[in-house]
């Protein structure tokens, strides 16, 4: 039952680090989105570096290479949500975001013919409803985000969870439809195996991180950003901290029996919702709420009909 044990863990981890991203994410910050990125690349490298020091996977470096699409896809979607998250409640980016699965489900329909549930379909329109309900209530009228930041940037900020799910779908189609295949003779990725391909795929995607990270640190180093000591950068550290760390437990959950794990790590909004609403403070209206927890069936029902 450790299967059981790594899916919990790593819903509460992502969860936590969701709250960190959150109080990270200063509004009067200018570069603070990119200052986590930054972060995240360290300590993804770190990780990288210890996994190619304590693992035997023969990695090659052409596959960070190969595995660039892919990794581009999960970098700059992260990016464009740690920017959304400077403006917008935590309460309402997260469930957002967890409806990358919709949009996979939908280019596996489109693009490679995959024939889905009646359930799916049915996750599918509860997640919309919930989206489309979200989207109504929060940008009606003049809302408190508008007065506060202005029309233009309340619509941008409003806009960027919905960016990262596109981004975060499109490179879990490519990982799922095209690298991480079952038959590894198939797969662009070079000198693996099934025991070692997923290994090899996320030290490709931490180390592209940590490059990334490299840029944007001589980019703001130009422009003469002060990044402060780590005591004052805490929050994006731990944020960093929790999401490699739920990045390891995560592919122990994999493991584990699909119907049940699935939903478990599908959860991680309704960990972020809780934490947002006790330490942070956030309150929405009460018709925000109806629609987010419609959306959190949703991508429950979605996660469960996809397992079983």
């Amino acid at each position: 039952m450790n299967w059981l044990f790594f899916s919990i863990a790593t819903a509460l981890l992502w969860g936590v680090a969701e709250l960190f991203y959150k109080k990270g994410a200063q509004p009067d910050e200018k570069y603070s989105h990119l200052k986590i990125c930054v972060w995240v690349g360290v300590v993804m490298g770190a990780h990288a570096i210890f996994t190619l020091l304590t693992q035997d996977i023969k990695y090659n470096p052409v596959n960070l290479l190969r595995y660039l699409p892919v990794s581009l896809f999960y970098i700059v979607s992260m990016a464009f949500s740690y920017f959304g998250m400077r403006f917008l409640e935590e309460s309402i980016s997260d469930p957002i975001e967890n409806t990358a699965g919709v949009i996979c489900v939908l280019l596996f329909a489109i693009f490679m013919g995959d024939k889905f549930s009646a359930l799916t379909w049915i996750a599918v329109a509860v997640i919309g409803v919930g989206v489309v309900g979200v989207s109504y209530v929060e940008n009606r009228g003049e809302t408190v985000r508008k007065k506060k930041l202005g029309k233009t940037l309340a619509i941008v900020s409003f806009c960027m969870p919905f960016v990262y799910a596109l981004l975060d779908a499109f490179g879990t189609f490519l990982d799922d439809a095209f690298f991480l295949v079952d038959d590894v003779a198939n797969t662009p990725l070079v000198d693996v195996t099934e025991e070692t391909i997923e290994a090899v795929a996320n030290t490709s995607y931490e180390l592209t991180f940590a490059l990334f990270a490299l840029i944007l640190f001589i980019f703001m180093k130009a422009k003469k950003v002060k990044f402060g000591p780590v005591k004052q950068n805490k929050d994006k550290v731990l944020a960093a901290v929790f999401e490699t760390a739920g990045q390891f437990t995560y592919v122990y959950a994999l493991g584990g029996v699909d119907a049940v794990a699935a939903p478990i790590l599908s959860s991680v909004c309704i960990v972020s919702l809780l934490l947002s609403r006790i330490f942070l403070k956030e309150k929405l209206s009460w018709k925000t709420y109806a629609f987010i927890t419609v959306v959190i069936i949703g991508i429950l029902l979605l996660a469960i009909s996809e397992e079983l």
